[in-house]
């Protein structure tokens, strides 16, 4: 049976007199890939801010391997979490293999070598382009390599925030096969926020929905998504 790896229990987040977070309360399990979903402002990159120790929040638990803790950034790594941010952040006027070193920050040489090494395996496409600088990859070069410098910890859940934005249909097709792969491959967790919902149907295990802040649905998403609370929460009619 699999044990749960992260869990959020009542979470409250506000950002000035905005409630941006209200009482949410998610899971994930070893292995699996849990989608967050919801409109604009519903409170689903917070959580994942909320998770990493990028934001505070003022009530409730965050508990890893069943252990109750606050998120402070660095910790949080050691812990086995990593986060991937949206708007392809790399680091552009350094070379893409300066990128993944910076991703093993903290290990040995001969750790981070391996490391990057592994996960070169996973993204060939970027082993032609170590010595190139990251900005003058494509959009979708520069969001696989924010991806493969995130697995550079080697973490047990990694954090994906709108992994498709702003690319183009085809290349968000490959990122999608690509978190599918490593997900398979290396057994880890996943948290994806991301609006391209059919992507996300095809590769996730469960579904939170999210509005105003609160958890409105949670399950399989091949089910919810033929469910009328999706175009509830879609179409501002809660």
């Amino acid at each position: 049976m699999k044990e749960i790896l992260l869990k959020l229990d009542n979470i409250h987040v506000h950002y000035g007199g905005v409630k941006a977070l209200d009482g949410a309360s998610i899971a994930v399990d070893e292995g699996e890939i849990v989608a967050l979903m919801g409109p604009n402002g519903a409170g689903k990159s917070t959580i994942l801010k909320t998770i990493f120790g990028l934001t505070t929040f003022e009530s409730g638990k965050i508990y890893w391997e069943g252990q109750s803790f606050t998120p402070v950034s660095y910790e949080v790594v050691k812990r086995g979490i990593s986060f991937v941010p949206q708007g392809r952040r790399v680091f552009r006027h350094l070379t893409v293999l300066e990128n993944l070193e910076i991703g093993g920050f903290g290990l040995s040489r001969s750790e981070r070598e391996e490391r990057i090494s592994n996960v070169l395996e996973l993204f060939p496409a970027l082993k032609s382009k170590l010595k190139a600088k990251s900005g003058t990859l494509s959009g979708g070069q520069q969001q696989m390599l924010a991806i493969a410098r995130g697995l550079i910890p080697d973490p047990k859940v990694l954090l994906l925030d709108e992994p498709s934005l702003g690319l183009a249909p085809k290349i968000v097709k490959e990122v999608f096969a690509k978190i599918k792969e490593i997900n398979e491959r290396r057994k880890t967790a996943v948290i994806v926020v991301e609006h391209n919902i059919k992507s996300l149907v095809e590769i996730s295990n469960r579904v939170y929905v999210m509005d105003k802040g609160k958890i409105v649905a949670e399950g399989d998403p091949k089910k919810l998504i033929s469910t009328e609370i999706m175009e509830k929460v879609f179409l501002g009619k809660m």
